[in-house]
């Protein structure tokens, strides 16, 4: 199936996840907090495991589960091990159950989501000067607006929009709708771009946004939506139709 194509000359507005779009996990902190239970699993594995994982809790949340709960995240952090570690299933249990709790602290909990993915901050600083509003669409804890200010990405910003405050998650609609009011946009000038296809394609899509998704290695073979690596190969296709 062909995907839609998306008519990025008349677009005005860009909507943005925030996990996986502007930030990584920190797989360092990550792979530290795994040898504590036992094997060691390289930061670079684990990254390109966990992106492997990303279809698997996609498929969740539109049965769905929420991206917020701690079962959605000891399920996505089970499919990240399956993926980088060769061993049974009873120790994928225990391992993803002891590796939820750790990272679940509230001291390493704030510092789960912080690595700045490459190229972001230039790419939002020049798809500001174009002209676009930016505005990140984030299911999280409440947390999400402190973190861009401590990133010091929140001045590229035109709005943040976090599940925890408005009421509704994606892939819900009304998150979406309230973002849209937000900055008074219209749903046909707006790209949305996320790296769960359930959350972030199907949600946009409910409300006529167009969307996007980040595929980095290539493990969403089949969807029915235009794909990228990363964000800046988006900004690059942005304002190549604005010049």
């Amino acid at each position: 199936m062909t995907p839609p194509a998306i008519p990025f000359a008349l677009l005005d507005t860009v909507f943005l996840d925030a996990g996986n779009t502007l930030f990584s996990m920190d797989f360092e902190l990550m792979s530290e907090q795994l040898a504590l239970l036992g094997p060691h699993c390289a930061p670079d594995r684990l990254a390109r495991a966990e992106a492997a994982a990303r279809p698997a809790v996609s498929a969740r949340i539109a049965a769905g589960g929420s991206t917020e709960s701690r079962d959605t995240f000891r399920f996505y952090l089970r499919k990240l091990l399956a993926g980088a570690l060769e061993t049974d299933e009873a120790e994928l249990d225990r391992l993803a159950q002891g590796w939820a709790g750790a990272l679940s602290q509230s001291s390493l909990r704030v510092r789960l989501w912080v690595r700045i993915l490459p190229g972001v901050p230039e790419t939002l600083a020049a798809l500001r000067k174009a002209g676009l509003r930016l505005v990140v669409v984030s299911n999280s804890d409440g947390t999400i607006e402190s973190t861009l200010t401590r990133a010091k990405l929140r001045p590229l910003l035109d709005a943040v929009v976090d599940s925890a405050q408005v009421g509704f998650e994606k892939p819900h609609p009304a998150i979406f709708r309230h973002a849209l009011e937000l900055v008074r946009a219209r749903a046909e000038h707006t790209l949305h771009v996320g790296d769960l296809y359930a959350a972030d394609v199907e949600g946009a899509r409910s409300v006529g946004i167009h969307a996007l998704l980040l595929d980095p290695f290539g493990d969403w073979p089949d969807v029915d939506c235009p794909t990228q690596p990363d964000l800046p190969s988006v900004g690059r296709q942005l304002l190549a139709a604005r010049s």
